[in-house]
């Protein structure tokens, strides 16, 4: 009996390291299906977006020219429209009128805006 318990301390001190690593091989195992998931989740997201993408290239290469031309045109135009205000965030949406007119009003907590320069005066 009393060599049998050596034999018992000998066999479970060579078993530990064993179940360590069948455990450090576990935990590597789910990673690897965690990565595997991922993969799989990310290339069907991109099958399922693929078509969406493509009407969006062409969408793009259509009007592409006119979006171009309205920047050019419009450019400075916008350019002055921002030197008269100071912050979009300090308006509220635009109203539009039915005669066509678009009223921008300040919000009523906005901080009071002095103009850096002051504007042309246009006669009417």
């Amino acid at each position: 009996m009393k060599q049998f318990a050596p034999l018992t301390l000998a066999f479970a001190l060579l078993v530990t390291p064993a179940a360590a690593q069948d455990s450090d091989t576990e935990v590597e195992d789910g990673f690897g299906l965690i990565e595997e998931g991922a993969k799989m989740l990310m290339r069907g997201l991109m099958s399922e977006m693929a078509p969406a993408i493509s009407d969006l290239r062409n969408s793009l290469e259509d009007k592409g020219p006119i979006i171009g031309e309205f920047v050019h045109e419009m450019g400075p135009a916008l350019t002055d429209l921002l030197a008269q205000v100071d912050d979009l965030r300090h308006y509220q949406a635009p109203e539009f009128l039915p005669n066509g007119d678009i009223i921008l009003r300040r919000k009523p907590d906005a901080p009071i805006w002095v103009p850096q320069d002051k504007p042309e005066e246009i006669e009417l």
